[in-house]
């Protein structure tokens, strides 16, 4: 059969299919089958559903494309360079998985435009749209008018058997279910094969009773390999429910057209090799050099980039218009999108003085929250079933529910490591919201991957944590944190802050707020039990990371350097070392990588180096700190787990207290 014989479609299908197998045969490297299967899906959804443009991939009113499966990012770069984003040049697509390559081996959303969020962790993705739907649901609610609508767009996602098993997807699912998302669409690439082959051996349930039980509508395509109008009718039933997400199972074939390979977990992730490419070549009538694509496959599918201008002038008529009819809320909206604050947001952070009562840091984030959300409407979000003990309630503002969209407390469930996606999502949809997902430090555990990814990719997410050391007490060390936050700290780009006191509250929130607005993830650790506040503390302090609290004339003999409710303990103890004619300093320390951005001259001005003697306070392990201590210094630090007891008998016991802090301070000063 010669190839002037395809259909058009065909061809289009065909060339996606092709592109992929020979970028991961030239790589040596990757995944063909999902690309191989997946691609008529993807080439209706593309060609016939979705609103983008291809020359401007940030266009506002676009509908979102998340590839979950993202091991198959190949199908999802071959779509890009075919509807004519300047992002992948068929160059980039011969660099795949290369150095330097704008088409790295699972899509990275800071790497190539026209990639929503990075999706590398299988769930990560169909969570991440959940996030993004509910962005869209909350922005229209909030901005459309019964005559003017701006905000209207959808979000679909590709998924497939590996996503279904991951457990973020169900948390992420059910709450998407719960909230009744009519604007979320995902088409689950149902081809039965897994890295260890047939999904029989681990994964039998059935996945379309499971989405019915979440409240999805739920559809089945049984040909997803040929049968394009079967895909298409799908679509265009998930789009007329507008009270539920949509799940379309499309059976289809890995690997297709493959004679030697479809169907196995032979071609899942590898290469197909020589042989096997030239007989796939053979099998479906393709008779081109390897990267070449027809003129009618480019002819075709380019049209999206007329289709996507056309799309984006009328979208930006309307919101001229809009403008006329409603110009205080066009003002807000183009605020929202363009990432700018309001002038002077910040002043209303509260400071404190020593004359003010001393409460539990999490009682000061819940003011900040409370003074924040009325001038930045964009902050939304809330906790995992521990609204009232993360104290992360937005007073006033409603819950965000189906039917009320346009309200700001998110009650996302005992579902950690679904929420932090979903945030990361919200955060990504490129809207200039600001989510904040709330738990206690210790569970920061069942949501590491996603916290990661908010540093990875580049998500402006906050997370709010309480409960932050063996001051827990009575909840024993399963509820502990002990080495989190040294696990936390190592995470590239995102930003731990662990105030002492309600200035330095205000100063984290400062921090947060502003890197936020510059896409990057701020982690916050508050304490549950009471703390002093200081005078010396100070919201300009907290944002260098490190700064002196109480000094002493000329250069110390001991530096004490503590972290939240540990600071206090190095107050004390210095005042009664001051007393015996010592001359020691405090540093107040919340944040590492916040005090290392800092210039060289004023690390040294906080931290000399001509002082060795110094002694770091933290309920925490130990590790990392001799860094800042050196070989000179030492540690109050539980390198072991902690106990179940009131927290001030935890702290006590395990050598929290001034008594203990003096005690290492002279064996340090001799």
């Amino acid at each position: 059969m010669a190839v002037a014989t395809q259909s058009l479609e065909e061809l289009c299908i065909n060339s996606i299919r092709f592109l992929a197998i020979d970028a991961v045969e030239k790589a040596k490297s990757g995944h063909p089958g999902l690309p191989m299967g997946a691609a008529p899906m993807a080439f209706v959804l593309w060609d016939k559903f979705m609103r983008f443009n291809p020359k401007n991939p940030k266009w506002f009113n676009r509908d979102r494309f998340i590839l979950s499966a993202g091991h198959g990012c190949m199908l999802q770069y071959a779509l890009l360079y075919l509807t004519g984003y300047d992002s992948v040049t068929i160059e980039d697509i011969k660099q795949f998985r290369q150095w330097g390559s704008k088409t790295p081996g699972h899509p990275e959303n800071f790497e190539t435009e026209g990639v929503e969020v990075t999706t590398g962790p299988l769930g990560q993705g169909i969570a991440n749209g959940v996030g993004l739907a509910m962005a869209e649901a909350h922005l229209a609610a909030k901005f459309n008018k019964p005559d003017a609508k701006i905000v209207d767009h959808y979000t679909y996602v590709i998924l497939g058997d590996g996503c279904n098993m991951e457990g973020v997807s169900a948390e992420a699912c059910s709450f998407a279910g719960h909230l009744g998302l009519g604007k979320l669409i995902a088409l689950y690439d149902d081809n039965h094969i897994s890295i260890d082959g047939s999904t029989d051996i681990a994964f039998t349930e059935d996945v379309s009773k499971r989405f019915e039980a979440y409240g999805w509508h739920v559809l089945h395509v049984e040909n997803g390999n040929t049968d394009l109008n079967a895909i298409g009718k799908a679509i265009e039933d998930a789009k007329a429910v507008t009270n539920k997400p949509t799940m379309i199972k499309v059976t289809t074939t890995i690997g297709y057209g493959s004679p030697n390979k479809q169907n196995t977990a032979g071609v899942h992730g590898a290469a197909l090799g020589g042989d096997e490419v030239k007989a796939t070549r053979s099998n479906l009538n393709w008779e081109h050099e390897p990267f070449v694509v027809p003129q009618d496959t480019l002819d075709h599918m380019r049209k999206a980039i007329e289709r996507g201008a056309t799309s984006e002038a009328e979208w930006n008529q309307a919101f001229a218009d809009y403008s006329k009819k409603y110009p205080q809320e066009a003002a807000e909206f183009e605020r929202y999108v363009t990432g700018k604050l309001p002038d002077g947001w910040d002043k209303v952070l509260p400071e404190y003085t020593a004359e003010d009562k001393g409460l539990p840091t999490r009682k000061h984030s819940e003011a900040c929250l409370n003074k924040l959300a009325p001038i930045l409407p964009e902050l939304i979000g809330g906790s995992a079933d521990l609204t009232h003990s993360n104290l992360t309630e937005i007073k006033g503002f409603g819950d965000f529910q189906s039917g009320h969209y346009e309200n700001r407390n998110v009650h996302f469930g005992v579902r950690e490591h679904g929420m932090g996606a979903i945030c990361n999502g919200m955060a990504l949809h490129g809207s200039g919201l600001i989510p904040y997902g709330a738990t206690f430090l210790i569970f920061t555990d069942y949501m590491r991957a996603a916290i990661r990814l908010s540093a990875l990719s580049q998500a402006g997410a906050i997370w709010v944590m309480t409960h932050d050391s063996i001051g827990q007490g009575e909840d024993g060390p399963t509820h502990q944190p002990v080495e989190t936050l040294a696990s936390l700290r190592a995470i590239p780009n995102l930003t731990v802050i662990r105030p002492a006191d309600g200035t330095e509250c205000s100063g984290a929130y400062k921090v947060a707020i502003a890197r936020a607005k510059q896409n990057a993830p701020t982690l916050l650790a508050f304490s549950r039990q009471a703390l002093p506040n200081f005078t010396p503390t100070s919201i300009e302090g907290v944002t260098k990371g490190a700064y002196t609290v109480v000094d002493c004339q000329g250069t110390p003999e001991l530096i004490l350097i503590g972290t939240g409710s540990e600071l206090n303990l190095c107050i004390t103890a210095a005042e009664k070392l001051a007393g015996e004619g010592k001359k020691v300093r405090v540093v107040s320390m919340p944040s590492w990588d916040l005090f290392e951005a800092q210039d060289g001259a004023y690390k040294e001005s906080v931290l000399p180096t001509a002082v060795t003697k110094r002694l770091s306070v933290e309920a925490g392990v130990s590790f990392g700190w001799h860094k800042y201590v050196g070989t000179g210094g030492d540690t109050v630090s539980i390198d072991t787990f902690g106990a179940s007891a009131p927290g001030g008998t935890c702290m006590e016991k395990f050598g929290f207290s001034v008594d203990n802090v003096l005690a290492k301070a002279k064996a340090l000063l001799g």
